[in-house]
């Protein structure tokens, strides 16, 4: 069982930067690979960026370039680095985690966080 907290939400406005964190209780988190994903109104969650156990990372290709996931284990915490933030980022966030998830498929996840809002005004 792995429970998660999502962190680091807010208002920023286009240009900006936000780092959002996803912390990890319960056992084995270096076993786990993590996924943020992402759901703006009246539209479908989408994936956003998953790192897997041994560190390899995945990136959708409208946040590629702009974002950076990375992994602290002794923290039980993984990053999303999100540069150069767009109105079209706007979204609640999710990070889910599995132990060998399809990355890009949220269906593959098991656990998931409450998520956390970022809004980004042009």
């Amino acid at each position: 069982q792995v429970q998660l907290v999502e962190s680091g939400g807010g208002l920023v406005q286009a240009g900006d930067s936000l780092r959002l964190s996803c912390a990890a209780s319960g056992r084995a988190f270096d076993n786990y690979a993590i996924g943020w994903f992402r759901q703006a109104p009246e539209k479908e969650r989408e994936f956003v960026a998953a790192i897997n156990w041994s560190g390899r990372t995945y990136y959708a290709d409208s946040v590629k370039g702009r974002f950076t996931i990375s992994r602290d284990n002794a923290k039980n915490t993984v990053y999303l680095q999100m540069n150069s933030l767009q109105p079209e980022d706007t979204a609640v966030y999710y990070c889910a985690a599995n132990t060998l998830p399809t990355p890009v498929r949220s269906s593959t996840y098991n656990y998931w966080g409450q998520g956390t809002q970022v809004t980004v005004s042009s």
